[in-house]
């Protein structure tokens, strides 16, 4: 049996997906391991069914983080990764909507996810050229 690396010369490297991937299964577990408290954030920025949909999201972003750092259905792992990204980034880090104490933390944290999701739209474009 062939790596993909071996058998798709389009196939991004080992590490590339390795540390992606980590870093996002790492981000996903802690959401599901302190539900409460990433219920009750996502609840105080006015979240609807945030009891539902943190779980969803977090979900959404292990099985992607799997797939890409598997490269097994890489353009449905990345393209959830991106969704989670698209659908997080603006609701929970709005940097303009909140007060100058909090701007600069939720301006940081908006920007990396940016940066994620950027990365994420790269590996499903890597993806879609297979």
């Amino acid at each position: 049996m062939t790596t993909p690396d071996e058998s798709e010369p389009n196939t991004p490297s080992r590490l590339a997906r390795a540390l992606f991937a980590s870093g996002l299964a790492v981000l996903a577990i802690r959401n599901l391991t302190d539900l409460d408290g990433r219920i009750a954030y996502a609840e105080a920025k006015g979240v609807p069914e945030a009891d539902r949909l943190v779980p969803a999201a977090s979900g959404l972003l292990l099985g992607g983080s799997i797939g890409i750092g598997l490269w097994k259905l890489p353009k449905l792992a990345s393209a959830s990764v991106a969704a989670f990204f698209a659908g997080v980034t603006p609701t929970m880090h709005d940097f303009w909507a909140v007060d100058d104490d909090a701007r600069d933390e939720e301006l940081t944290s908006f920007l990396q996810n940016l940066t994620l999701f950027g990365a994420a739209l790269a590996f499903f474009k890597r993806a879609s050229d297979e």
